[in-house]
């Protein structure tokens, strides 16, 4: 079984170095290719590679666009999508390997997000660093979808579903873009598993714990969400008066940091749809 592994990025040269050295002990070019995936730069990096790899570069921003031209190249049966912010384990390639061989129900895998390092350190900001970490434990089962830091599909799947919707994702309207490919592989009766000796470590950026980057963050994928789903008006205003009922109350009952982090989230989510129906989203009236 060949693998692809795509990494998508965009400036984060060191962390792409200590990505790409967690996986150097595991790489296999007789088994293995990598596509170093670069966009939204005027020039590409200069890159030291431990082995072998293809690099992609696009000075246009859109995360989704290389990742596309990646796998218009790539050879292998199964495509795995990396993050550029994080490292894996050390039998990681072995693991999504073993997932794809033993469970042949499956066409798309979700691994396992941890933090690199304790989360906590940011203080009473913690709730506000938005990572996205998966532990869903140690048993393979059915999920709803897939996560971008760490996913893969056969690429059989992606042949008959189709290429990343190029409107989403960083440097275009910024997120959801792994949302919108686990709901068309659902539609075509595609299921997605999660994968949990599929492990990768999360940087933790204290610079990422910002509330107000937090919402903002909510509010864009909201307005994501308006672009690739359905959503009616009158529903979502009310989602949002509701939201807003449920952040004043956690507020006045003093509810706890993450309460409070988890109703913002809501009410900036909601308010993002509105923004995306707005601004031309897809809509249905009722």
């Amino acid at each position: 079984m060949k693998l692809s592994i795509v990494i998508a990025t965009h400036r984060r040269a060191d962390s792409l170095k200590k990505l790409l050295e967690s996986l150097s002990t595991q790489f296999d070019p007789n088994r293995h290719e990598l596509f170093v995936a670069e966009n939204g730069t005027s020039a590409p990096l200069t890159l030291s590679l431990p082995f072998a790899a293809t690099h992609l570069h696009d000075p246009r921003p859109g995360k989704c666009r290389i990742q596309n031209r990646a796998l218009e190249a790539a050879l292998g049966e199964i495509i795995v999508f990396l993050d550029d912010d994080l490292t894996v384990a050390k039998h990681y390639l072995a693991a999504v390997e073993e997932f794809f061989d033993t469970h042949p129900e499956y066409a798309a895998m979700k691994g396992r997000v941890l933090p690199a390092s304790d989360p906590s350190v940011v203080g009473d900001l913690a709730p506000y660093l938005g990572l996205p970490l998966v532990d869903e434990g140690d048993r393979v089962r059915d999920v709803h979808g897939v996560i971008g830091a760490n996913m893969a599909f056969r690429a059989e799947a992606l042949r008959q579903v189709g290429h990343f919707d190029e409107r989403l994702g960083p440097g275009a309207a910024g997120h959801e873009e792994e949302t919108e490919m686990s709901q068309r592989l659902r539609r075509y009766g595609y299921r997605i598993g999660y994968a949990p000796a599929a492990i990768v470590y999360h940087e933790v950026d204290p610079s990422r714990a910002s509330r107000q980057r937090f919402i903002r963050i909510a509010r864009e994928r909201g307005y994501c969400r308006a672009l690739h789903e359905h959503h009616h008006r009158t529903k979502t205003r009310f989602t949002i008066v509701l939201a807003a009922a449920r952040l004043f109350a956690a507020r006045l009952l003093r509810a706890s940091p993450k309460r409070i982090a988890r109703e913002e989230e809501r009410l900036a989510t909601a308010q993002g749809i509105m923004d995306g129906l707005g601004a031309g989203g897809r809509t249905q009236q009722r």
